[in-house]
């Protein structure tokens, strides 16, 4: 069994998942456009490049994503809230590397940084909108400094 979490763009799913292979050290094995889907499944002409169905491994996990258009999402366009998308490493430089390329045109919530639990932990919305955390999983001997 697998849980994956599903990210909704406006246009976008390409670029973001494109930019998060490489992030993360992925690779995006589905991008299925509107445009290329059935004969019979009308899409609006505007819509036809946006993808209505993407995945991305990242080892042994995935995320899913797609581009809704607005008739099918209405709130698309309001910021996305609820949920992160967290990436967690035992690897404080790698996690510190995540952060600042996913932070990269976006906006930063907490600054990467140790804390009570972490050796590194930040927060963050990335240039796409899609809110994320990384976190570094403490080793056995770390203490909080």
């Amino acid at each position: 069994m697998k849980i994956v979490t599903s990210l909704s763009f406006q246009g976008e799913c390409r670029q973001a998942f494109e930019f998060y292979a490489k992030v993360l050290g992925g690779k995006v094995t589905a991008a299925f456009p509107f445009g290329e889907g059935p004969a019979d499944m009308p899409v609006d002409a505007k819509y036809k490049d946006w993808l209505m169905h993407a995945w991305l491994d990242v080892g042994d996990q995935s995320l899913m994503g797609a581009d809704m258009p607005p008739e099918f999402a209405p709130n698309i366009d309001k910021p996305k809230n609820g949920f992160d998308v967290t990436f967690h490493t035992e690897d404080a430089v790698e996690a510190k590397r995540v952060f600042e390329a996913l932070s990269e045109g976006g906006k930063v919530g907490m600054p990467f940084a140790p804390t009570f639990w972490s050796p590194g932990y930040g927060s963050l919305t990335d240039k796409f909108g899609i809110p994320w955390m990384v976190n570094t999983i403490p080793g056995a001997d770390w203490a909080p400094g």
